[in-house]
């Protein structure tokens, strides 16, 4: 076995490939959300129907129409339309007592072509509707009617002042010219053409401001006459199947928007490890064995068969990592209690053709003699209450809890000396996986290894501990004592077979092995040193 960098890679901000993972574990709940989401939404357009509504549309002429408007006038006028001053007026031609405000939130006007707009206004009953876009329609044609001749008036009363300041110059040198002629001067000749000039053009100018100021006060006849109801108000039928389907899928969408985003935090918020290299990693220990999930609904029924052979090999793989020391073991769970009661009666089942075998049930509610039923079995379920149990010989004990939240820990030391951790993929956080490591090592009980339950299909990862050269000795290995090894060491000293020790491993090749720990090469143990010992 060979050791790798020891360098720590830094942990990414976001990890994509757990994040996608936890999404795709999780899609029972977001699904669920959007098919609530999809449920709420026709269910309230089917209990909230839309109110009545009536519908009408406007023709409105503008002076300043051009054939490249983009759309800004007749935005405009949807922007007065939606004024508590119209609204007022509305309110004045129906006698109705409700305030503009409240009367705004009832109706809309939308642009439909440069020209075309057309409103829409909800009431209580379809004719009240109707009745309230025909005041509404009469209301807006009449301000926009009255808004035409404020401003031509006023820019026929600015072209009259302009004419009137044009005839005060016009006397004025009318003044100038009668007093120069009637004093016969010469000389001032020159003078008298320069002010009948300026008297021809004033008098040219006054009369193109005459003109001008009668076609202003007249207005724009055009956009008067033009602006008119095209469309008289309507009845709007809004169809049901239309409303449904509409909010079903605005409700779907919000739905799964909602869980998609919720769980995406919280993946990255509780950090529950779902890789196999995660729960390795926080574990201490590697992954030995998967097992599927426990099936729900239907599928738990074609998909039986299944799951128990894999379970009954997993039990045959635990069953040979067991059988290579007689010491008790034990099963622990960490969110799959049925899942590792029914794998501990088929290790049990496997290591009773090698001789007896107790289970002693620490689960919590007694799942195991539930599962195991009344009929005779080659085993024998105690309960964690009656420890300590007497030892006999040829008999192998196996312990079945949990170390979920509330676990005693001195006490799991009573159900094996060592212990296979059976973990559900993103049960249990981070922190709570290195609770568990710790705790069992303070407790001095080597994990064999970690079943993992309901691993994603998908997951790629290592499930294997490879740190370095002394992570070779795990599990039972490092739980040997150095008194241990001193004694098995003796009759190797006297055979001329010594343990060799060795420093520890020098860098080489570019690599950093300082972190690395001496690693002891143990003579074989032959079958009368065995006796001796």
């Amino acid at each position: 076995m060979t050791a790798t960098e020891n360098t720590q890679t830094a942990q990414p901000l976001l990890d994509l490939q757990r994040l996608g993972m936890t999404v795709r574990r999780r899609r029972r709940f977001w699904l669920s959300l959007g098919l609530l989401g999809f449920v709420l939404g026709a269910a309230l357009a089917v209990l909230m129907p839309p109110p009545p509504s009536a519908a009408t549309r406007l023709l409105v002429v503008h002076e300043a129409d051009t054939p490249t408007d983009s759309g800004t006038l007749v935005a405009t006028d949807v922007a007065l339309l939606e004024t508590t001053r119209v609204a007022e007026e509305t309110l004045r031609r129906l006698g109705a007592n409700e305030s503009p405000e409240a009367f705004l939130k009832t109706y809309q006007g939308t642009p439909v072509t440069n020209n075309i707009m057309e409103i829409s206004v909800q009431a209580a009953s379809e004719d009240e509707a109707m009745r309230r876009a025909q005041a509404l329609a009469d209301t807006f044609i009449a301000d926009y009617r009255e808004r035409v001749r404020t401003a031509a008036d006023a820019e026929a009363q600015a072209l009259i002042d302009q004419r009137d300041r044009a005839q005060g110059d016009l006397d004025q040198v009318n003044g100038t010219v009668a007093e120069l002629t009637a004093s016969g001067d010469a000389s001032a000749a020159a003078h008298l053409e320069t002010l009948y000039a300026r008297r021809a053009e004033l008098e040219s100018q006054i009369s193109q401001l005459n003109e001008e100021a009668e076609q202003a006060r007249i207005g724009a006849p055009g956009v008067l006459a033009g602006t008119q109801i095209v469309d008289a108000p309507r009845p709007v039928t809004a169809s049901l199947v239309a409303a449904v389907g509409m909010n079903a899928l605005i409700g779907l969408a919000f739905g799964l928007a909602a869980g998609l985003g919720l769980t995406a935090v919280l993946s990255v918020v509780r950090e529950r490890p779902v890789l196999r290299r995660e729960v390795a990693e926080d574990l201490g220990a590697s992954v030995i064995a998967e097992l599927p999930p426990p099936h729900r609904g239907p599928a738990k029924l074609w998909r039986h068969s299944r799951t128990v052979q894999d379970r009954k090999r997993v039990a045959g793989t635990l069953a040979r990592l067991v059988r290579e020391d007689s010491e008790p073991v034990s099963v622990l769970e960490l969110g799959c209690p049925e899942t590792a009661a029914a794998l501990a009666l088929d290790l049990a089942m496997d290591l009773a053709a090698d001789g007896k075998v107790v289970l002693i049930d620490d689960l919590p509610g007694g799942r195991l003699g539930d599962l195991a039923g009344d009929g005779p079995h080659p085993y024998r379920i105690v309960d964690a209450a009656d420890l300590p149990l007497p030892v006999w010989p040829e008999e192998l004990h196996v312990g079945v809890g949990s170390v979920s939240p509330g676990t005693a820990w001195t006490d799991l030391a009573r159900l094996g000396t060592e212990t296979v951790l059976v973990v559900k993929a993103g049960h249990a956080t981070s922190l709570w996986l290195h609770t568990v490591a710790r705790q069992l090592a303070d407790a001095r009980i080597p994990i064999i290894g970690v079943v993992l339950v309901g691993p994603d299909p998908k997951d790629r990862s290592d499930g294997t501990l490879w740190d370095g050269l002394h992570t070779a000795l795990r599990g039972r290995a490092g739980r040997e004592l150095p008194a241990a090894r001193a004694e098995r060491a003796i009759p190797a000293r006297a055979t001329g077979q010594e343990t060799e020790v060795f420093g520890p491993v020098q860098p080489e090749n570019g690599l950093s092995h300082v972190d690395d720990l001496p690693t002891k090469r143990f003579a074989p143990v032959r079958p009368k040193d065995a006796e001796v010992s």
